[in-house]
């Protein structure tokens, strides 16, 4: 490996400190140098024995590194997401009337893919806008701030009132105050998010609002008011069809209890209740299905991008593909994007760590799949359900004939990337 070749790589080893998206100037790096890892190259077995013990080193790790960032790949479901988010964010921002803009509600369930599916979506958004604006030479707003924030991302505050909602989003551009009133800090909202020209609001883990809590009630009106600040709001959440965001509710003056009525009950006549339904559209993140033809197929090319992402010198067309094993990952995994992710992951890791250099079914029985981030509330479902463990696989194939819908596939198509 040449000097050049070898500095290249260590660049992508180790990744230093990495943005914070919930800031202004986090969200601007990571926008900025999201495509940049530059994976470790394909070198023959033979190419790699004969280099140095340093060199070796050196590109083991890149590999590593190169298997620790799987990129983010396009599934049928992400797409669905990223076109209705693309459609909206530029028609909303091209909007001239002083209108509600029509926000998208992202729901699913957790290891799913959502927050990356948005930010990414957001980010190309905001590339797109931001070279748009240089095209026409966009003059400057009066008495506007210098950071440009055509995107802010926040995260839904665990415990969210309408007073820590704010913090947070002020938060987000560095002028939170917590000394201000509730007024005050939606008078600094408002202003944060015209000076700064921000287009896009994304709250993640929505359905931390709990609709039985006045003060959650009392957010969801702020977010509502939000709605009118010439900005789209995207909120991001599991379980947002039962978590009462849609269907609103009202406090029963006699016990003080909040009520939520069921979608088409004859008695749901809250009219105020509608604000939310009418002002968002739902999409829902679903993880792979294994009921048809179709499916299968999808989620075979979903593998087969992952397949050609991976840097084992043992690696073989069909891996992840061929045989039974795209079977074996649907059961392990649920089809669920981030656990199939972690599970190849962390397979391909072992897989270096034994020398054996290719992933098998034995090599993943010995992967456990944990799902435990310390900003995830599993509360709230955001962390999600890892499938029970597998039965033996005689147990498996005698239940189960082998499915026959891979045979004679061929070359499998590689999944897009972003």
């Amino acid at each position: 490996m040449s000097n050049e070749a070898g500095s290249a790589a260590q660049r992508f080893i180790l990744p230093g400190e990495v943005p914070d998206r919930e800031t202004a100037e986090g969200w601007t790096t990571w926008r900025e140098t999201r495509h940049e890892f530059v994976p470790a190259p394909r070198i023959s077995r033979a190419a790699y024995d004969s280099q140095s013990k340093h060199d070796k080193a050196i590109h083991d790790l890149h590999r590593r590194a190169t298997h620790a960032n799987l990129p983010l790949l396009d599934t049928p479901m992400s797409q669905v997401v990223s076109e209705l988010m693309r459609n909206r964010l530029l028609s909303n921002s091209m909007k001239r009337k002083p209108t509600t803009r029509p926000g998208l509600m992202i729901n699913g369930g957790g290891n799913q893919g959502k927050t990356e599916t948005a930010a990414e979506a957001a980010a190309a958004f905001e590339d797109l806008w931001l070279g748009l604006e240089e095209f026409v030479d966009v003059p400057e707003l009066p008495d506007a701030r210098d950071l440009r924030a055509t995107v802010a991302y926040v995260q839904t505050p665990v415990t969210a009132t309408p007073k820590s909602t704010c913090q947070a989003i002020l938060d987000f551009f560095g002028t939170s105050d917590p000394n201000l009133t509730l007024t005050q800090l939606v008078r600094q909202v408002r202003a944060s998010l015209r000076d700064h020209r921000t287009r896009v609001l994304i709250l993640d883990d929505i359905t931390r609002l709990r609709m039985h809590r006045k003060d959650d009630q009392d957010t969801l009106d702020l977010i509502r008011a939000l709605m009118s600040m010439r900005v789209t709001l995207v909120l991001i959440g599991v379980g947002i069809p039962d978590s009462g965001l849609l269907s609103g509710g009202w406090q029963d003056p006699e016990t003080g209890q909040w009520e939520f009525p069921e979608p088409g009950r004859e008695d749901f006549k809250d009219e105020a209740s509608t604000q939310t339904a009418r002002r968002f559209d739902l999409v829902d993140l679903r993880p792979f299905s294994y009921d048809t033809a179709d499916d299968i197929a999808a989620f075979v090319d979903h593998l087969a991008g992952l397949e050609d992402e991976l840097r084992l010198f043992n690696a073989r067309e069909g891996m992840l593909t061929g045989g039974d094993m795209p079977e074996y990952i649907y059961r392990r995994t649920g089809g669920v994007v981030g656990l199939i992710e972690r599970l190849i992951e962390d397979g391909a890791s072992l897989a270096m760590d034994t020398g054996i250099e290719e992933i098998t079914e034995e090599l993943l029985d010995r992967v456990i799949i944990r799902t435990q981030h310390p900003k995830r509330d599993r509360a709230a479902g955001e962390e999600g359900e890892v499938p029970p463990a597998l039965p033996s696989k005689k147990a498996v194939q005698g239940r189960r004939p082998r499915n026959t819908v891979f045979d004679d596939k061929g070359v499998p198509l590689i999944a897009g990337r972003r």
